[in-house]
């Protein structure tokens, strides 16, 4: 659905990104991560037509963002950073010229309104003037204009900055929700959202694609070592003793007191990756006559892999393991 092939760009001597590639399946959620200033609003642009690439080609539901341009607009719904909204107008007004704007046909447009409106939770707001909305809801009307000629990808641009908890939540339910019938990009620095919502994840940093995969194999490829926490009762000397022998494990570290019963100690062991080694860990406690109360295994987070691979540098990004690197460049990319 989305085709993205060494696609760069450059403002005179800077480069904005240079030479990424990387794909959207249909009805899948991309999520789209880097530092600020990796390039991800100029890709961004790019895909929904604002801009036009130095190199490169992209391609969006089978057209050619350069030569089919408008047939890209048209297949696309596209939420900027700060939504595109007249205060003046009442949501339902908004939505309808809208809709005339962007081509819906005079019998479809209020039947597409309502449609938008319902599945931004808007309904209840429809007579209400946008400058009075929260902005919460605000986001909810950008969605709405986004989705309300039915186009089958949808580009998000940090919808849910400046929200608060819980308008975070709704507007990450309400993206899942069109998941499935779009196809969607979705640019955010908020980590938790990107595990909780998105199927796939590109990474950018200084203007390279860096990794490309699932939460899950992201965070299972860049981890290279194992750690546990663990509780036991006993003598804490031959504990620390016994878990040191382990072949895999690297080093045994005695946690502060957490107002632990007496006799009882809290350890951190870290160890190579070896998925049978907690199993080994509660084998050889057990049977030196330690009580083992506690075994838990601690495992990278996608805000551990997403740190690690843009402070990285691009040299460096060459060496890590297949499919994460993504045409590692010769030279490192102007700043």
């Amino acid at each position: 659905m989305i085709e993205v092939e060494h696609l760069s760009k450059t403002y005179g001597s800077t480069t904005a990104i240079q030479d990424i590639t990387f794909g959207a399946q249909p009805g899948e959620i991309l999520g789209f991560l880097g530092p600020n200033g990796a390039g991800k609003t100029t890709t961004m642009r790019i895909l929904a037509g604002y801009l036009p690439a130095s190199a490169g080609t992209a391609r969006v539901a089978g057209y050619d963002v350069h030569t089919d341009s408008m047939a890209v607009r048209q297949s696309i719904g596209y939420l900027p950073e700060s939504p595109p909204l007249y205060p003046e107008m009442t949501v339902q007004g908004f939505l309808s010229f809208v809709a005339k704007i962007k081509g819906v046909p005079s019998d479809l447009r209020q039947r597409r309104a309502e449609i938008a409106m319902d599945h931004c939770g808007l309904f209840d707001k429809r007579k209400v003037l946008i400058r009075k909305l929260s902005k919460g809801y605000r986001q909810r009307v950008g969605i709405a204009q986004a989705i309300i000629h039915d186009p089958p990808v949808i580009i998000l641009d940090e919808p849910t900055v400046g929200l608060d908890p819980r308008q975070i939540n709704e507007v990450r339910q309400l993206i899942k929700g069109l998941a499935g019938n779009h196809t969607i990009i979705l640019s955010t620095h908020i980590l938790p959202e990107v595990s909780m919502t998105c199927d796939r994840i590109t990474i950018i940093n200084r203007g390279q694609v860096v990794a490309t995969d699932t939460p899950d194999n992201l965070t299972a490829r860049l981890s290279g070592e194992a750690a546990y926490e663990l509780e036991i009762k006993g003598d804490i000397d031959t504990a620390q003793r016994l878990l040191a022998d382990l072949a895999p494990v690297r080093q045994v570290a005695l946690l502060g007191p957490e107002h632990l019963p007496e006799h009882h100690y809290r350890l951190r062991v870290s160890a190579e990756s070896d998925r049978t080694l907690g199993a080994v860990i509660a084998t050889a406690l057990v049977n030196a006559g330690l009580e083992l109360h506690e075994l838990r295994r601690q495992q990278a987070t996608l805000e551990d892999v997403f740190l690690n691979l843009t402070t990285t540098e691009i040299a460096e990004i060459a060496t890590l393991p297949e499919p994460l690197v993504a045409e590692a460049a010769v030279e490192p990319p102007a700043a």
